[in-house]
């Protein structure tokens, strides 16, 4: 997700020596300065949020403590700590950097190809200003909007979670192609351009799912007669059951950090 992040602002047009990297591990770090040839990549926390406005935490949850540990020292009484790793809480990250302004947020997997849905909640030393820099941030690979912190489990569990769901949902509809006829590679292609196109069309109309759908669903028809096997199925109940468990596994997590 760092990596995501990274490329989505220097896509977005930030200035490539504005921008340094903290990677401890040896590979890795030469793999960042193949991919990214103009921006700084350095071993040591310390070296990278020297003078920094923003320093982002992207590593795992249980690397956030060594990490904000080794560039405390270094850090600017205002720079504005912005988190990414899951399930670490805003109390957490401020007693790591005490009286910085912390920013938390809740990115998902699309931030790859620049369409993710990030959610943001202040710490209690952020300002609005210290919010629109995170969305700025943010902004470069996706949609931003602003919860407060105790939301996050449920955007973890929607969107964060979310794309898993869709592609269950790609991998069953493509078997459902092959199973009635058609070839695996015209059924992959067919399943990934629909979904594409619906969501798209979703995103861009006001009419929401509801109209949507309805305008497509003919009385009697075909897409009437699919509606009904997933109705019966439960595939509504299932959805929000699944988003309900995995914001309370999300929740239970954060709890045991």
């Amino acid at each position: 997700m760092g990596s995501a992040l990274l490329g989505g602002l220097l896509d977005a047009g930030w200035d490539a020596d504005g921008l340094a990297v903290a990677e401890v591990d040896s590979e890795r770090r030469r793999e960042l300065e193949r991919e990214f040839p103009k921006v700084r990549v350095v071993p040591s926390p310390a070296w990278a949020v020297a003078d920094a406005d923003v320093v982002v935490v992207a590593v795992k949850p249980g690397d956030v403590a060594a990490s904000l540990q080794a560039a405390e020292a270094s850090l600017r009484s205002d720079t504005l700590v912005l988190s990414i790793a899951a399930g670490v809480k805003i109390a957490t990250l401020e007693a790591l950097a005490p009286g910085r302004p912390v920013v938390r947020a809740m990115p998902n997997t699309p931030a790859l190809v620049r369409l993710g849905a990030s959610a943001i909640a202040p710490g209690r030393h952020a300002s609005d200003l210290h919010l629109d820099l995170a969305a700025r941030l943010l902004g470069a690979v996706g949609i931003v909007v602003r919860v407060d912190e105790s939301a996050l489990d449920a955007v973890t569990g929607l969107s964060g979670s979310g794309p898993a769901y869709f592609f269950l949902v790609a991998e069953a509809m493509i078997e459902a192609g092959v199973l009635v006829g058609l070839p695996r590679d015209v059924s992959e292609r067919l399943v990934e351009q629909t979904l594409l196109g619906s969501a798209t069309l979703l995103a861009q109309r006001d009419d929401g799912p509801e109209a949507l759908r309805a305008a497509v669903t003919s009385p009697g028809g075909t897409t009437a007669a699919g509606l009904r096997e997933l109705e019966s199925a439960r595939l509504r109940a299932a959805i929000l059951d699944a988003v309900g468990a995995a914001t309370r596994r999300s929740r239970e997590l954060g709890e045991s950090k």
